[in-house]
């Protein structure tokens, strides 16, 4: 397979799914989003899923049943234990690559659809989060051994806090990979763009959740938490709940020729 190979695709990714909410939002969409979009491939970021943190086998389940090719996850990778045996098991849900080799799960998975092979990788940044090894050197790595297993297309989930570490990996994959998009922050950013080698890239594509919370959680807690600064048990919050994601445009392999934000309501507002 030669750069230029032609590899046409449409990849949906949806942004951190967070709570029941979440979970319902996505599925409530999906179907309708598929067929406007016409994707190829769906990569969704799980990790707040479970009551907003973490993810259960069941969760899992539904989401591949549903449609979802790839599930993502990230600093809550290993929130609930029963996850950790499914971790090992099921090859298309991914926690980042840079943790620890001990560690339950794999970074990495391949997906082919219409004769197309998408090749995914999960990051975890290494600012203010913990991760066993650096992300720049696993994401290399990773890279590269999906290029040779002959991936049409590689798209890459950094999971970081810091929003200078996701834009420096974007800019370092540049022309390797078809997209890097940024999770964990959960609130969509506006600097989607393809970056001048041809890498589509976004620093963080939101959350697919409660808008009318604070990132996921109830408001009422979230700022209890803040004026008080005592602990204050958070739960998902419910109210307007939204899909964040984008769709990555794709004619040649390793190549994205558009990103577009998709940011929608799970109940649109009735026009007049």
């Amino acid at each position: 397979m030669t750069r230029s190979a032609a590899a046409p695709a449409s990849i949906l990714f949806v942004g951190d799914l967070v709570g029941s909410i979440g979970r319902h939002t996505l599925l409530g969409l999906l179907d309708g989003l598929r067929e406007r979009h016409a994707t190829t491939f769906v990569v969704v970021n799980g990790e707040n899923v479970a009551g907003g943190l973490g993810i259960t086998p069941r969760i899992a389940d539904e989401l591949l049943a549903a449609g979802v090719d790839v599930i993502t996850l990230g600093n809550h990778a290993y929130h609930r234990p029963e996850i950790l045996p499914y971790l090992d098991t099921q090859e298309r849900i991914l926690r980042p690559a840079n943790y620890l080799r001990s560690q339950p799960g794999h970074g990495t998975c391949v997906v082919e659809r219409d004769g197309v092979r998408l090749g995914v990788v999960n990051l975890s940044g290494n600012v203010f989060l913990r991760a066993g090894h650096p992300a720049f050197a696993a994401a290399d790595a990773a890279v590269e051994e999906l290029r040779r297993g002959g991936c049409d297309h590689i798209l890459v989930d950094m999971h970081a806090e810091a929003t200078s570490e996701k834009v420096a990996l974007g800019w370092h994959l540049d022309g390797h990979v078809t997209a890097v998009v940024g999770t964990h922050t959960h609130v969509p950013t506006a600097d989607a763009r393809v970056l001048p080698a041809g890498t589509a890239y976004i620093t963080d594509v939101g959350m697919t959740g409660a808008r009318g919370g604070v990132i996921g959680v109830k408001k009422e807690q979230a700022i209890e938490s803040l004026v008080s600064q005592m602990h204050v048990r958070f739960d998902p919050s419910d109210d307007d709940p939204w899909l964040n994601g984008v769709v990555i445009r794709c004619s040649q392999a390793l190549r994205a020729d558009a990103i577009e934000q998709v940011l929608e309501p799970l109940h649109p507002t009735p026009g007049p």
